[in-house]
């Protein structure tokens, strides 16, 4: 949105501070989203209130001050830390004369820079239009007064119904498409899980180095930049742990404070990757004074997916940028790592495989030639590393399935 326009959008963010979170902290998330969609942030404003104006959220003082620092400052955006209704939108920007977007508009504008496949952007049209929809009001009465007077009224209402039937059955056709593709990922899903395929699903905060580890550990590819929401799209690939197994390692989008329940909703589809993994990686900047709460957001999040139950590795990733690369939380079981140098890899895999219920075993068997029935139960259902001929029978380094363990036990060495 911002990238493509010629004049760069120079920014004003406003918060107003009731005591319901962190103003300051969240101003500063904020400023990296904006700089994310490619806006210049100008200044941070933030008032103290016992309540939000329910008609432009801040005072009209503040709101007079803001306006005299953006004529001053050439300022041509004012972007609120919350989700401003459309008559709020209205009334702010008729009082300023600024152009005004709140925190949803803007994380959306980056999902929709950000979406490169079909679902990705159908996923963010989804929730532009139900963003909408509520917020036609505003509109609506806007353009009745285009006609400057009596009898301009019902059109601008015409207008709007025209509008909101519209967006209504857009809806209706997104979450139509949005449906089937999700029949068909469920199907590859259940396909994965019948073939014995086991997933582990990277999850965290947004620009904590989640791309960096799947490139690092697969060589995936996946566009990594020191951005939120640099990737949005799920990306998986194989990985090899250190007893042979093969895991699915798949990338999910990232999350931040505040995320607004219908991006939620409308992103679940996305996030199904991790609500139906085997095993979730909780990837964290422990170099960010904001750690702890980055981990509170995913686990947050993840129990809104139903997951709470899903065992789960806190990576404590970006270690290169701590001193010494000492724990500085104690957060139980974790591991350390810089996906940056790859420190902590090899520790890494070992937690993952150790975590993971084991479906196969590795074993050392001498498999005599008249059992080979066997030997192509095994190639079938598990993996083959090393196989030699010797006197007795056939000698195989090799994952086994747990369902014929038994069966081949007897012929271990």
């Amino acid at each position: 949105m911002y990238e493509n326009k010629e004049e760069i959008q120079r920014a004003i963010l406003i918060a107003a501070d009731t005591g319901e979170f962190n103003v300051e902290v969240s101003l500063d998330e904020l400023a990296e989203l904006a700089q994310s969609a490619g806006a210049e942030v100008l200044a941070k404003v933030s008032q103290k209130r016992p309540e939000y104006d329910k008609a432009t959220l801040i005072g009209s003082g503040r709101l007079e001050e803001v306006k005299q620092f953006a004529e001053d400052s050439d300022a041509n955006l004012l972007i609120f830390d919350h989700e401003l209704t459309a008559s709020q939108i209205r009334n702010i920007s008729d009082a300023t004369g600024v152009d005004v977007i709140d925190r949803t508009m803007l994380i959306l504008d980056i999902f929709a820079q950000r979406a490169k496949t079909r679902e990705g952007t159908l996923q963010v049209e989804l929730a532009q239009q139900r963003y909408r929809l509520p917020r036609l009001g505003g509109q609506g009465q806007s353009l009745s007064r285009l006609g400057g007077g009596i009898g301009t009224r019902g059109p601008g209402e015409s207008k709007l119904e025209s509008d909101r039937r519209h967006i209504r059955r857009r809806i209706q056709a997104l979450e139509e498409q949005l449906a089937e593709l999700e029949k068909r990922r469920g199907n590859l899903r259940a396909r994965r899980k019948k073939d014995g395929i086991t997933t582990v699903a990277i999850v965290g905060y947004t620009n904590v180095g989640k791309s960096t580890l799947l490139n690092a550990l697969t060589d995936a590819g996946v566009l990594a930049e020191d951005k939120l929401f640099a990737t949005l799209d799920p990306t998986a690939r194989s990985l090899e742990l250190p007893d042979g197994r093969n895991v699915m390692l798949v990338d999910t989008v990232g999350l931040v404070r505040r995320l607004p329940h219908h991006l939620v909703e409308a992103f679940k589809s996305t996030l199904e990757e991790a609500a139906n993994a085997d095993l979730l990686l909780n990837v964290c900047d422990v170099s960010s004074d904001e750690v702890q709460e980055q981990i509170s957001v995913t686990e947050k999040l993840m129990a809104e997916l139903g997951v709470a139950g899903t065992p789960m590795i806190t990576v404590l990733n970006k270690c290169d940028k701590v001193q010494g690369f000492e724990p500085v939380i104690n957060l139980g079981s974790n591991v350390m790592i810089s996906a940056k140098t790859g420190f902590g890899f090899e520790d890494l895999l070992s937690k993952i495989a150790q975590t993971l219920d084991p479906s196969q075993v590795r074993m050392t068997l001498v498999i005599p030639y008249d059992k080979g029935g066997l030997l192509s139960d095994i190639r079938f259902e598990g993996k083959i590393f090393e196989e030699e001929y010797v006197e007795a029978g056939t000698k195989i380094d090799a994952l086994v399935d747990k369902k014929i363990v038994h069966k081949v036990e007897q012929y271990r060495v």
